[in-house]
């Protein structure tokens, strides 16, 4: 328990810093809560050999929820713009395909792969959307739209909590949206299904 809690500091401690380095593209000032990375991995595709995209992992507690949601680890590619934290990950899941680079890349991302991921049965994203201007996030919207499977989602969430929809979502149907009141601070988590 000590080693679970020490864990926890040590990414704190390590978000706090990058988001110091660069708040706008951190987004946040903690990493997500386990409640918001349980909400968010309830959305993982019905097919097991479906590729998941995670957008912006951070420290990897979504991608920690992913894994015990059920999602098998090598089905897993995550973007992340921090290097450093991009490393962290690399470590922490080696089965994982991780990607140190720019979400708005992600189509040239995917296929530079070793294996190239064509298709993906959800994307879930963590990226501060509202730190970016609407036309980035339509911009990112469409490049989700053109990566994610028939009937594929889209997992968001944002701060924004009185806003039903995300920041570049207009094009997708909301299949669900909840806040997680305890998560520092609230977020409203968004399903979006193509």
């Amino acid at each position: 328990m000590a080693n679970k809690w020490m864990a926890a500091l040590s990414d704190s401690t390590l978000f706090l810093r990058e988001w110091l380095v660069n708040p706008q593209r951190t987004g946040a000032v903690a990493p997500s809560s386990p409640r918001l990375a349980m909400t968010m991995a309830r959305w993982l595709p019905r097919d097991p050999d479906s590729y998941v995209l995670e957008l912006g992992p951070g420290t990897g507690a979504v991608t920690e929820a992913l894994l015990k949601q059920g999602l098998r680890e090598d089905r897993l590619v995550a973007i992340e713009h921090n290097p450093t934290l991009a490393n962290l990950l690399r470590k922490r899941f080696p089965k994982a395909q991780i990607i140190a680079g720019d979400a708005w890349s992600m189509d040239v991302l995917l296929a530079e792969l070793p294996f190239p991921v064509c298709s993906v049965g959800a994307i879930i994203s963590s990226l501060p959307l509202v730190n970016f201007k609407h036309e980035q996030a339509e911009a990112l919207a469409q490049k989700i739209r053109s990566i994610l499977e028939p009937q594929g989602t889209w997992v968001q969430y944002s701060y924004q909590i009185h806003k039903r929809r995300s920041r570049g979502s207009s094009t997708f149907k909301l299949r669900a949206s909840k806040i997680v009141w305890l998560n520092l601070p609230p977020a409203r988590v968004n399903v979006l299904q193509k």
